[in-house]
């Protein structure tokens, strides 16, 4: 038995990366899967793989009528709705505030929350008159720590992780949960797409980020890469009943990167404050700068 068995479930930019990841492991576990996003070809290709109870949607997030219209079509097609996946999104616009154009921030504003805001309006009545029902918005380590990301994405998704706490307030009387993940840094394509490649060979190039983000060691305290799968399988726990009583909440799957940096840099970092007071004091080392204690 799968832990997503007789459940249905919408993917919002469900055809590559993060959400591509999701809709393969849910139908794996038992969900029919419904992939919502812009490029028609690559989600029937992906819809076509995943097998006979996964359908593609074309909608475009900042089109409020194309959301409507998703899960009208998952509702009429399937009968309910169990989890909805807001993984849609971009890169910002601006990494600093002095660069920041306004069309620029309400594009990224649009996209990041006004998408799943949306999403989440068309949805929420299905589950209500269900009386259950698990909300997953894809968030970001940007949304937790200042500077990583574009100013205006992390703003955005700073947004997303407040938009989950409101709206699971709202919705839990009616058996729904809202939560949010936010990942760290993750092999996909979002990174290529921001530089202006072209969508699908950005998708394709994702693995060759990986020597760059693993000698990164310093982000974070776990060395091992992310990669879509790694947030999937965060989303599948949300999505089943495994975390029933659990709503309102942001995971972090960044290995450790929003919490600080790895012991040894830490430790680093001690010691080399140690060294320079001694040698302001005209002092040789101790066993102490040795140690890093």
């Amino acid at each position: 038995m799968g832990a997503l068995d007789d459940n249905v479930a919408v993917i919002v930019g469900g055809t590559s990366g993060i959400g591509a990841a999701t809709a393969r492991l849910f139908a794996l576990e038992g969900a029919a899967v419904v992939i919502a996003g812009r490029r028609t070809s690559t989600g029937e290709r992906l819809a076509a793989e995943i097998g006979p109870r996964a359908t593609f949607c074309r909608a475009d997030v900042t089109v409020d009528g194309d959301l409507e219209a998703v899960m009208k079509d998952a509702s009429t097609q399937f009968g309910r709705i169990d989890c909805l996946v807001n993984s849609a999104g971009g890169g910002g616009s601006a990494w600093g505030i002095l660069d920041l154009r306004l069309d620029g921030l309400m594009q990224t504003l649009g996209v990041h929350v006004g998408g799943v805001a949306a999403a989440i309006h068309h949805a929420a009545p299905i589950m209500t008159e269900q009386g259950t029902g698990s909300i997953i918005n894809v968030a970001s380590a940007g949304g937790l720590r200042a500077g990583w990301s574009q100013v205006d994405y992390s703003c955005a998704k700073a947004a997303v992780i407040h938009l989950t706490r409101c709206v699971a307030v709202e919705l839990g009387e009616a058996g729904i949960r809202v939560n949010s993940i936010s990942p760290g840094p993750i092999l996909t394509g979002i990174f290529a797409k921001a530089a202006g490649v072209d969508p699908d060979e950005a998708d394709r190039s994702a693995p060759s980020l990986e020597p760059v983000f693993a000698a990164q060691r310093s982000w974070r305290p776990l060395a091992r890469v992310g990669v879509p799968g790694d947030v999937a399988a965060a989303a599948l726990w949300l999505a089943s009943d495994a975390s029933s009583l659990v709503t309102g909440h942001d995971v972090p799957v960044d290995g450790g990167l929003t919490v600080g940096p790895p012991a040894s840099v830490l430790a680093a970092t001690r010691a080399e404050l140690i060294r320079t007071l001694l040698a302001a004091r005209g002092e040789g080392p101790t066993a102490a700068v040795a140690s890093g204690s």
